[in-house]
């Protein structure tokens, strides 16, 4: 009728790449014995996973030949050393109007897991403005539930496809005395603009007398990215310089009537 001597040893298991764990009797067992020997030694508990991450008192049961029992607690500490998986993929993000863009790790992430459950998932870099435009590289750091971190990478591929904002104004240009005139882009321009830069070009700058009234002006506004817009503009050719008059004098004889006559080709000395 003498129960045996039940010995017990604390003991730590690791979750394995599927999250759980399993342990005997013998992992726990420190030393039982009893003089008519030990039938068994069963543990309450010996199957383990996420949801026992810590410490686990588990109780050992031993019986001796005769059918007699004793028990002692062990402290298992379960412990979760697998990383999760990191899955990422490529991703294309467009910047606004305002140049600006922003993605979160929802966009990257490919099915990234962990057994025990994922906390979260933090990017090296969310936000992308003009210079950024072209491909990046951005990493993804996994968490999970336990720690347990693993990273990849993604390529982000940012575009501008947002075309500039094209601001004609009319304009109106006097003739040199040279009888030409010249704008720039700057004259036509009334405030175009685009987020990551712009350049201005105009079909038509140079104007002659040809050209005198109204004129149809394009302005072309690209912007750093290769997105164009225009506009149109009249640009008024004016002509205000008064010719010059050059005469030069004349002898004329009279007939027999008594008349005479001149040409203005005749008096004229090079009037331009």
């Amino acid at each position: 009728n003498v129960n045996p001597t039940a010995v017990c040893q604390d003991y730590t298991v690791q979750l394995d790449a599927s999250e759980t764990a399993t342990i005997t009797a013998d992992d726990l067992d420190n030393g039982s014995a009893d003089a008519c020997g030990i039938a068994s030694k069963t543990l309450d508990q010996t199957s383990f996973g996420c949801a026992d991450v810590g410490s686990v008192t588990v109780e050992m049961t031993v019986t001796d030949n005769n059918g007699n029992t004793s028990t002692c607690t062990s402290t298992v500490t379960v412990e979760d050393n697998v990383n999760p998986t990191a899955v990422c993929q490529a991703y294309t993000v467009q910047l606004d109007a305002a140049g600006a863009a922003t993605i979160t790790a929802d966009d990257l992430d490919n099915g990234s897991s962990d057994a025990c459950g994922i906390a979260s998932r933090t990017l090296s870099k969310t936000s992308f403005t003009c210079s950024d435009v072209g491909s990046t590289t951005v990493t993804m750091t996994v968490t999970d539930n336990n720690g347990n971190t693993s990273t990849c990478t993604s390529t982000v591929t940012i575009e501008d496809n947002v075309s500039p904002t094209a601001i004609c104004q009319d304009y109106t240009v006097q003739l040199d005395a040279a009888g030409s005139a010249t704008i720039t882009t700057a004259d036509v321009d009334n405030g175009s603009f685009d987020a990551c830069g712009i350049a201005l070009s105009l079909d038509k700058t140079s104007f002659g007398c040809s050209d005198v009234g109204a004129n149809p002006v394009i302005l072309t506004v690209t912007d750093s990215n290769g997105n164009t817009s225009t506009c149109s503009s009249t640009v008024t050719v004016q002509d205000i310089i008064n010719p010059t008059a050059i005469v030069q004098d004349l002898n004329v004889e009279l007939d027999s009537s008594g008349d005479g006559s001149i040409t203005a080709a005749e008096a004229d000395n090079g009037s331009f």
